[in-house]
């Protein structure tokens, strides 16, 4: 009965601290969805989509996915004409940067620079864009996608737009309760039973490669199952209770921005029918690379203030 009572006060505590996050965020993006803005920053971008291999209208879901989320951007692809080609690099590049401002503001709860996730994002995806267009020559024909629904009421009053922003934020707050609150009462009976302890130790070979300490496993395995937003809970339970440094923490984000959620980030873009076992491998080997090449550049100037210090004491 305690583990019950602990994991649920402590799933109550987490989605009030993400709710206070996502419904603001949710309402406030509802309304621009009804305004020339978005509209605005699609013209904004559209010079860019050549140098990424895509069509101007290819901008509108990427603007919608970094705004909302997968789904939606899923859906505004499937109205599109874009080739194999087109729906990969979106793929991929959304795979990266998706529903920017909530899973970036998650991240700067737990104590990572809001600054740094953003620019972390925003660049794969748009690197990532650029290389697959530069190298990849195929992919021209025209893409054969499944059907997923995306039809959409229309509203016509401010009352109207309103309500539905408030039904959708409030929405993603019972959704997010029914989700993380399980979540950490399956935590919590795992660390009660000490299996977190033997699982840090199975994964702590991995975090050392990574650059990481071992307490920083429950961190990176909450945010590869379950994503920035629905693992935030175990990774702020997990940042506090581990004692995990401020370094490790950002290099764990660092990975996570690049690959989390892997099974449902990679699954959902089955119905464009790209082939998603390299959209995993892309996203994985990305995170990889990235996290230990800053890892080494942080230990680098890290060794070098050190001496810095020690040679001034010297003096």
């Amino acid at each position: 009965m305690n583990t019950l009572k602990k994991g649920t006060l402590a799933g109550l505590q987490t989605t009030w601290i993400l709710g206070k996050i996502i419904f603001p965020i949710t309402l406030i993006v509802t309304i621009l969805r009804y305004t020339p803005i978005l509209d605005w920053i699609i013209t904004i971008m559209t010079p860019l989509m050549k140098w990424l291999g895509l069509s101007g209208e290819a901008a509108i879901p990427l603007v919608i996915g970094n705004f909302l989320n997968l789904y939606a951007a899923i859906g505004a692809i499937l109205t599109l004409d874009l080739t194999v080609k087109e729906v990969f690099i979106l793929a991929v590049m959304l795979s990266f940067s998706h529903n920017l401002l909530i899973e970036s503001s998650v991240a700067a709860r737990v104590g990572v620079k809001l600054w740094i996730m953003i620019a972390v994002r925003v660049g794969l995806a748009i690197i990532s864009g650029f290389i697959i267009n530069l190298v990849w020559h195929g992919g021209g024909e025209l893409a054969q996608m499944g059907l997923i629904s995306n039809s959409q009421e229309a509203v016509d009053s401010w009352g109207a737009i309103l309500l539905e922003g408030i039904e959708k934020g409030s929405l993603g707050i019972l959704q997010l309760a029914l989700i993380v609150i399980p979540l950490m009462i399956f935590i919590q009976v795992l660390k009660d039973l000490k299996w977190l302890d033997t699982f840090s130790r199975w994964v702590a070979p991995f975090t050392r490669m990574l650059g990481m300490k071992g307490n920083t496993s429950t961190t990176l395995a909450a945010g590869l199952l379950f994503g920035l937003a629905y693992g935030a809970g175990v990774m702020i339970q997990a940042a506090k209770e581990d004692g995990v440094g401020k370094k490790d923490l950002h290099l764990a984000f660092i990975f996570l921005v690049a690959c989390h959620a892997v099974v449902e980030d990679t699954l959902i873009f089955a119905p464009l029918g790209i082939p998603i076992i390299w959209l995993l491998v892309i996203r994985l080997v990305t995170a990889i690379l990235l996290t230990m090449a800053v890892a080494f550049i942080w230990n680098r100037k890290e060794l070098s203030n050190a001496h810095r210090k020690e040679a001034t004491y010297e003096n």
